[in-house]
């Protein structure tokens, strides 16, 4: 293979979406265990809620016309015909002419059909004096209003966030078919990487900071991580390796050895392990041009630069996307912010350009501070807290233009 026969970052995307093929292995797990998993079955609303009609405030139901004209300057009088208890049902309906105090979340009595606000009323003796009128429907959450039953509550792909778990619950559903999680393997390979635990560095040697980058952000993803250590600059050590993680996760990534230098058989090794091989060596893309990408058995291979900025930026855009797409979780759910970048940034047309930004807000306003530095710099990773995109269609951005910032998560 010719190195270096780029694709674009679209090229990219559309590829991991052609070649990695989802788990299709499912299993139940309770709702308490299930958070980070990715829904297999599309789960339905089976009752509405609320059940019953409810106020969303503090206050008074009333029957909306009988406070039409009520002011503060000319108030309206009801009278106060009981109260509504939490969890209980009115101990009667409402009547015109009629008041029934009931607190954020009681149930509306028969023939109310709004809430006064309490702030907007005042109770003496029995007779509430209404200083505002109210319309129709007013601070009422109505029967299905938040949940429709027969509804879509959530859809298969749906990864389960907190949220979700709580969504769940309120349906009382205590188990769900999920997604089993992918297993992700990790190595590194080179003779000038030593274990991040090393007390000291002789010259030219490097800790291994991507296998703990790497191994962080899958954890953050709520996946298995299995480090299978540092590989020597050795052919036949590395195809070992290789395939002995690969036998036991479901992704394999490799650090380093994706550049050309004489003892790069990162390329050859990969294809040797089953078809149908590398898809994508290097990407019009900066930082990350020597990235690769490849499937073997149906197991997606991934190859980051060695650089600790190349490579993050890299495994958060397309280590991401394979990692989404083998667990059936749509591609691109990345998290955006914008932001005014603080500099002019230039760029060259037909490369995509990623550069990491320092966030800030002043005066109510949020700026993006571009950290430039070589990819090898760790500290310009510690400085930032997301990334802009420059198109490869664009020749830059301008001092004071809206950028996207992606979040760094």
């Amino acid at each position: 293979m010719k190195f270096f026969q780029v694709k674009t970052v679209e090229e990219t995307f559309q590829l991991i979406s052609e070649m990695v093929t989802p788990i299709t292995e499912t299993i139940r797990k309770p709702l308490f265990e299930a958070l980070h998993f990715v829904l297999a079955e599309d789960i339905v609303v089976r009752e509405h809620v609320p059940n019953f009609r409810r106020s969303s405030v503090d206050g008074y139901a009333v029957k909306a016309r009988d406070t039409f004209g009520s002011s503060e300057n000319m108030p309206g009088f009801l009278t106060v015909s009981g109260e509504v208890k939490m969890g209980q049902e009115p101990p009667r309906g409402l009547q015109a002419g009629e008041a029934m105090y009931v607190p954020t979340g009681g149930m509306l009595p028969e023939g109310s059909d709004a809430v006064i606000m309490i702030e907007h009323c005042e109770d003496i003796s029995g007779l509430l004096n209404l200083y505002r009128q109210v319309a129709p429907g007013e601070n009422v959450i109505s029967i299905g209003e938040d949940l429709k039953k027969g509804e879509i509550l959530l859809a298969k792909g749906t990864k389960l966030r907190s949220q979700e778990i709580g969504a769940l619950a309120s349906q009382g559903i205590t188990e769900v078919s999920v997604w089993r999680k992918p297993v992700i393997g990790y190595l590194s390979s080179g003779d000038e990487i030593v274990p991040m635990e090393a007390p000291s560095l002789e010259l030219g040697e490097v800790r291994d900071i991507n296998a703990a980058t790497v191994g962080a952000l899958v954890a953050e993803w709520g996946l298995d991580f299995i480090y299978g250590g540092i590989v020597r600059d050795s052919r036949e050590e590395l195809e070992q390796r290789t395939r002995d993680l690969l036998d036991r996760t479901d992704c394999l990534i490799l650090s380093g050895g994706s550049s050309v230098g004489t003892k790069d058989y990162s390329v050859e090794v990969i294809d040797s392990l089953g078809a149908p091989g590398v898809y994508v060596h290097g990407i019009s893309i900066k930082p990350g041009k020597p990235t690769i990408l490849a499937t073997a058995n149906h197991k997606p291979i991934i190859g980051l630069p060695g650089h600790p900025a190349s490579a993050m930026i890299i495994f958060h855009l397309f280590g991401k996307a394979v990692i989404d797409t083998l667990r059936s979780v749509k591609m691109n759910h990345l998290k955006l912010t914008y932001a005014k970048v603080t500099k002019n940034i230039p760029s060259s047309p037909g490369r995509t350009d990623y550069i990491r930004v320092r966030l800030f807000e002043e005066d109510n306003e949020w700026y993006a501070e571009p950290i430039l530095g070589k990819s090898g710099l760790i500290s310009t990773l510690v400085k930032s807290e997301g990334m802009i995109e420059i198109a490869s269609e664009s020749e830059g951005v301008h001092k004071g233009d809206q950028v996207p910032v992606t979040l760094f998560q």
